[in-house]
């Protein structure tokens, strides 16, 4: 499989890239990181040739003090060629602390105009509109009339592409008759393979598909016995295993590992030179219930 992939059919990215979201804080919403080490995070992801950041205006320590697209502005900005930054809209924080989605037009024009500032750019790259929380999509709940000011934004070149997240089949479907999506970031756990329906249809178009918790968000195991068995091959941890394989089920999906260590940072991005073998890929098969795509040549692009 190629290291690379044309999002939208013209930005070219390493499928390996990065999620800003633990920049500000270990924690949704928790205390402050260091600031300073989140920039040196960032610029060295570049320096490793990481050339997809995905990041949100709403990604923000708990005191709102440090925030990921300030950290990238100031980390980055003017942006190196070929860096494509990816943010999502559609999530509100209500008074209570709890999370709704934006309906109105406005509220979904201001967080579109509210990343643009904080970043620093003229036009978004990538823009995914959020749908729901973290349970499973809202199934049978229309997306059309979010989706079509999203798409109204883009006519008007505030938008080069646009993406959907935490939706199903239905949603992908409707959307598309809308306007072209670029991107689907929905749920996908790299030892159990779900959402395969949607990965299939992302497939079939061409849609780049970026799993949000590959590795289980620090809330569920991947060790076994088999994966103990492939990592020891080659001589690498269970999380770049588990990201080898996220990159092998297909040419369409991309990685968005986070982290706020520069350690960490390097660890994730080394596993997108692994290329598991068709006995690696039997023997993690044997632990999971979905398929694996056999792996072709990964170092052409």
């Amino acid at each position: 499989m190629s290291d690379d992939f044309r999002l939208g059919g013209d930005l070219l990215i390493n499928r390996m890239g990065f999620g800003a979201m633990r920049l500000p804080t270990n924690s949704f919403h928790g205390p402050a990181r260091d600031p300073g080490t989140g920039r040196a995070v960032l610029r060295r992801a570049v320096e490793l040739g990481v050339n997809h950041i995905d990041t949100a205006a709403f990604y923000t320590s708990g005191d709102g003090t440090v925030r990921a697209n300030t950290l990238i502005r100031e980390a980055l900005h003017p942006y190196p060629a070929g860096l494509v930054i990816a943010t999502k809209v559609g999530p509100v924080f209500t008074a209570d602390g709890g999370v709704a989605a934006a309906t109105d037009p406005g509220a979904l024009r201001a967080q579109v105009e509210e990343n643009l500032a904080e970043l620093g750019l003229d036009r978004l790259d990538l823009v995914y509109l959020r749908i729901g929380g973290v349970a499973s999509p809202p199934h049978g709940e229309s997306i059309a009339a979010r989706f079509t000011v999203l798409a109204a934004l883009r006519e008007e070149g505030l938008i080069r592409h646009l993406g959907l997240s935490h939706v199903d089949a239905a949603h992908l479907t409707e959307a598309r008759d809308i306007a072209p999506v670029a991107a689907v970031q929905n749920h996908f756990h790299a030892a159990e393979g779900d959402d395969i329906e949607v990965l299939a249809a992302c497939e079939r178009a061409g849609i780049a598909y970026v799993p949000f918790f590959p590795l289980g968000g620090g809330m569920s195991d991947l060790d076994g016995e088999r994966m103990t068995e492939v990592t020891g091959r080659h001589g690498a941890t269970v999380a770049q295993i588990a990201l080898a394989l996220l990159l092998a089920r297909s040419p369409v999906t991309l990685a968005i590992p986070g982290t706020g260590s520069l350690a960490h940072l390097e660890e994730n991005t080394a596993a997108g030179s692994i290329v598991l073998t068709e006995e690696d890929l039997a023997d993690l098969a044997a632990e999971r219930t979905a398929p694996v795509r056999t792996p072709t040549d990964r170092s052409a692009s």
